[in-house]
């Protein structure tokens, strides 16, 4: 790709590294979904961070070449009543990289200034996996976390996050479900007190019998399967709360009237990371050391072998996985 021009109000990176998304997968398999979003040619890749080689003639802040940086992949625009409210999260016009323009399996992208932040001691190769962190953050600390009771249901990459994460907040108890034993390992390896296996086990039964018959404070379903989603409206306490991140493929049929009217409870959908809200929690908890995601990134790969690194994905065997880009 030849490299992008940097716009006045742009920051041109050198992309050291990028992270694997299961989206990535989504586009290389050209899926229903892939190939009705998308509009090739185009780059893919949305999970980076890298080194500044280039600032914008009118970026009014402190950007200078050679400072390490990542960048939110959701580009809005700013002037919607969503964007205007502190709600850029879900704004009307959102352009996302890797997926709706150019993104970051490449040596160099261009980036609005807004988006960019500073790593500030944070290496890249946390910074590549910032955007999903941001996942998980966005998901799991819109509740209250200190002393609470949470479950996790579905432990890829972004649910091993959140495990690790509501550890870091304060939670008391972290109960993370999967059917796969290699991710459950890797919950435990984030610090989960509790692993379930809704193959081997009655999940909500076994939630229930763990908290004394009152259920999780909070669940974050993580995974979009149809069995998760209605275990986690079931294994939440009365009054308790539902975040949903996962996205199911179809509707999901669920119990309203007795397993979210009756019993009280607040259900939050989470779209991509509070702007910029969850990037400055996540800055806090990364620079301090008191939460560490690394334990998820499994494969590394330089960026000529994007199929093995795709390939590590599809096997259900791997937590994150990051490509080398530039040094």
């Amino acid at each position: 790709m030849p490299k992008p021009d940097c716009g006045p109000s742009d920051v041109l990176i050198g992309v050291r590294h990028a992270g694997v998304c299961g989206t990535d997968l989504h586009i290389a398999d050209w899926d229903v979904w892939a190939s009705g979003r998308c509009k090739p040619p185009f780059v893919l890749g949305h999970e980076f961070a890298g080194e500044i080689v280039e600032v914008g003639r009118d970026v009014k802040n402190d950007f200078q070449a050679g400072q390490l940086v990542t960048a939110e992949g959701h580009i809005v625009c700013g002037h919607c009543r969503q964007c205007r409210t502190g709600n850029g999260h879900i704004c009307q016009r959102t352009q996302i990289i890797g997926v709706d323009r150019d993104g970051a399996f490449a040596e160099f992208i261009a980036m609005p200034a807004i988006n960019v932040m500073t790593l500030d001691g944070i290496p890249t190769t946390t910074g590549a996996i910032m955007d999903p962190l941001g996942n998980a953050f966005h998901t799991v600390l819109s509740a209250e976390v200190s002393g609470s009771t949470v479950l996790v249901l579905g432990c890829g990459p972004i649910g091993c996050f959140a495990v690790g994460i509501a550890r870091a907040a304060g939670a008391a108890k972290v109960f993370a479900s999967d059917v796969n034993a290699t991710r459950l390992a890797l919950a435990c390896r984030m610090g989960a007190h509790e692993t379930l296996n809704p193959a081997r086990e009655d999940v909500v039964a076994r939630v229930m019998e763990l908290t004394a018959g009152e259920g999780a404070d909070l669940v974050c379903e993580m995974s979009g399967h149809p069995d998760a989603v209605r275990q986690a409206f079931q294994a939440a306490r009365l009054g308790g709360r539902v975040h949903l991140l996962g996205i199911p493929k179809d509707a999901v049929s669920v119990d309203l009237s007795n397993d979210v009217i009756f019993k009280g409870l607040t259900v939050y959908g989470v779209v991509g990371r509070k702007i910029f809200e969850t990037w400055h929690q996540m800055r806090s908890f990364l620079a301090s050391g008191q939460m560490d995601p690394t334990p998820v990134v499994t494969h590394q790969f330089p960026l000529a072998d994007i199929h093995r690194a795709l390939d590590a994905i599809r096997s259900g065997e791997a937590g994150k996985v990051i490509l080398e880009i530039g040094s």
